[in-house]
């Protein structure tokens, strides 16, 4: 294995382990020895990739928000755009554990935005890169014709903006709320607004 393969393993046991920590013990009670020991690597190796805990953070966050995007994008150009939305507003609520686990990483982001300027600019861009993967779902199918016409800014901050009140509901565990009904209740919107049918696509 070349040393840089070797790095490139060690970012990502270290990243991985990262996202398992934070989710699980909030960021500003963790320190870095504890993703040092679930990564498997010491802690002088840990600071040579990440020097401080706020740049572990933000790359944990990016992190986990590529994993997410490459595995919802996996045939996204041989499957019907509106598989491909699906996909994505599953993946925009906590439908499993591991979009679980990125969810209470989302909650720490927003918690730490509050406080800190820098954070705060962090999470503006990342969800500015939300907007754009959604709206580059929505343009697809437009363009294929597979959409009706829409306001594409609008509609994708609409569904980021429910996605969000939904999957807060969600981790409080709200007994009003259900994945079923959040899900249709999204879908509801996009249905309205592309011309699909009611019923949320297979992915």
């Amino acid at each position: 294995m070349s040393t840089k393969v070797r790095t490139a393993d060690t970012r990502e046991r270290i990243l991985t382990a990262a996202c398992e920590v934070i989710a699980e013990t909030g960021f500003e009670k963790i320190r870095m020895r504890m993703v040092a020991e679930r990564a498997g690597v010491s802690t002088a190796l840990l600071h040579y990739h990440f020097d401080t805990r706020e740049k572990l953070f933000t790359e944990a966050m990016t992190h986990s928000f590529a994993n997410t995007a490459v595995d919802v994008g996996r045939d996204a150009e041989s499957v019907p755009a509106a598989v491909t939305l699906a996909r994505i507003l599953r993946s925009l609520l906590p439908t499993d554990p591991q979009l679980h686990q990125d969810w209470r990483l989302w909650q720490e982001l927003w918690v730490r935005a509050l406080r800190d300027e820098t954070t705060r600019q962090f999470a503006v861009d990342l969800y500015a890169q939300l907007h754009e993967w959604v709206a580059d779902a929505v343009r697809r199918g437009i363009a294929s014709g597979e959409f009706t016409p829409t306001d594409v800014d609008e509609l994708s901050t609409l569904l980021l903006s429910l996605s969000d009140g939904y999957g807060i509901r969600l981790m409080l565990r709200d007994p009003t709320v259900t994945l079923e009904t959040a899900l249709t209740a999204i879908w509801r919107h996009c249905s309205a607004a592309l011309g699909l049918p009611d019923t949320i696509p297979e992915a």
